[in-house]
């Protein structure tokens, strides 16, 4: 069957059919990192996951779903993800699907066709799956792409840093400060963030706190706790900066979310 328990394990690669769906339900869940010779669509309705890939991580939250290329490198951590869906294409048979990692919006119609393609028999005649992949595929291509996916610093002076803040032992502070720790100037700093992110560390600073807020809200903690748990100074000023990059307030987004 497609739904699957957590503690089962199996590899996609060994399955020769043109598209394989899992439906799981999941708790605390780290996959490890790992490839394979499926292009996938990650998406829980339910719950949040974090995936990180080549010096790349996203936040995923319900409504929003990642498309992973074939061969692509990556691997998942789920919390309290109450309903995970997964769907594997076979590239040889489907030569239209996207050649790069991406973030998109779940409207109601592609939601409906991840749910019912994660739920299919693995021994589902092809013929009997075209129509539904063949509207997958277009609604997947339309779908609006979501800023969610974050560059990470390779540069080695900021290893033990960034596996602080991915352990959720630190968060990313203020320029002057996160540079004094670290033992390096300012301009050096900032040098990195540029050349190896794109952007200067204040901003992928904010996009990392935006990132944070996300999850957070996901797994269901009031506003107040968010606030505090990034360092915000009060709870508007939370609100202010999280209205500010994705145009809702926090309870807005999360009416949004659960209506979607």
């Amino acid at each position: 069957m497609a739904f699957i328990k957590q503690e089962n394990r199996f590899d996609v690669d060994t399955l020769e059919v043109p598209v394989v769906g899992i439906a799981a339900d999941v708790g605390q869940h780290d996959s490890g990192m790992h490839r394979h010779q499926k292009a996938q669509l990650l998406y829980a309705p339910l719950g949040c996951m974090n995936i990180t890939l080549d010096n790349t991580q996203c936040i995923l939250p319900p409504t929003k779903a990642a498309w992973i290329p074939a061969g692509v490198e990556h691997s998942v951590t789920m919390r309290n993800v109450v309903a995970y869906r997964s769907v594997y294409f076979d590239t040889q048979t489907f030569t239209r699907l996207p050649q790069g990692v991406r973030i998109i919006s779940v409207n109601t119609l592609l939601q409906a066709l991840i749910e019912r393609m994660a739920m299919w028999e693995w021994d589902k005649p092809s013929e009997e799956q075209e129509t539904v992949t063949t509207l997958f595929i277009e609604e997947l291509a339309a779908a609006p792409l979501e800023p969610l996916l974050l560059p990470l610093p390779s540069d080695p002076r900021l290893k033990s840093w960034l596996s602080a803040l991915q352990s959720g032992d630190e968060l990313p502070l203020a320029l002057k400060t996160m540079a004094k720790g670290i033992g390096a100037s300012e301009k050096t700093i900032s040098r990195i963030f540029s050349k190896q992110t794109g952007m200067p560390y204040q901003a992928w600073r904010q996009q990392w706190r935006l990132h944070g807020a996300i999850e957070r809200l996901a797994l269901g903690n009031p506003v107040s706790q968010v606030a505090f748990s990034l360092g915000f100074s009060s709870d508007s000023a939370f609100i202010s900066f999280f209205k500010q990059h994705l145009g809702n307030t926090p309870s807005q987004y999360m009416k949004a979310k659960s209506s979607g």
